[in-house]
């Protein structure tokens, strides 16, 4: 059995940093920097995150368990997850790396893929919410939220509507 912080994945995998914790496994993923501490995203059930569309739908790269991987376009995004538009759905439950590039700078997170919904188009529109980010890609993914939020205010885009 492998000891808390030790490594039970061989080096070359792009999965190798687990930990034990008594009986559970968990991922702490391959992150870019490896210097930042993680942050595990918590959705506050009575606020909920502000999502944008970036400019261009971001390409993102989804990678799985398996190593594998799977091209998709980004159409939302909030601190807490998004939504990928991919080709082909991926499983419900998986435990994904999602890379993507933003004006700010690239964003890599742990994500747990969510339900799949066809289009009309044939492709598959796939919510997946974050479980872990490093500290820097958190604070690249704020920067980018807050500040398309305040762009759209500013240009009036994606505002609710007054009341009367």
């Amino acid at each position: 059995m492998a000891q808390v912080g030790e490594s039970i994945i061989p080096k070359k995998s792009p999965f190798r940093y687990w930990c034990c914790f008594g009986n559970l496994l968990v991922w702490l993923g391959l992150w870019h920097s490896g210097l930042g501490m993680t942050h595990f995203p918590q959705p506050n059930p009575h606020n909920r995150a502000t999502r944008v569309q970036l400019r261009n739908r971001a390409a993102a790269l989804v990678t799985l368990g398996d190593g594998q991987r799977a091209k998709a376009k980004l159409q939302t995004v909030s601190v807490t997850g998004g939504v990928l538009q991919l080709a082909s759905a991926l499983e419900e439950g998986d435990f994904v790396e999602v890379a993507f590039q933003t004006t700010s700078g690239p964003v890599h997170g742990m994500a747990e893929m969510l339900h799949p919904r066809k289009t009309a188009s044939n492709a598959f529109v796939q919510a997946f919410r974050f479980v872990a980010l490093d500290d820097d890609d958190h604070k690249t993914l704020r920067f980018v939220v807050d500040t398309t939020t305040d762009r759209n205010f500013l240009l009036g885009v994606n505002t609710p509507p007054k009341q009367a």
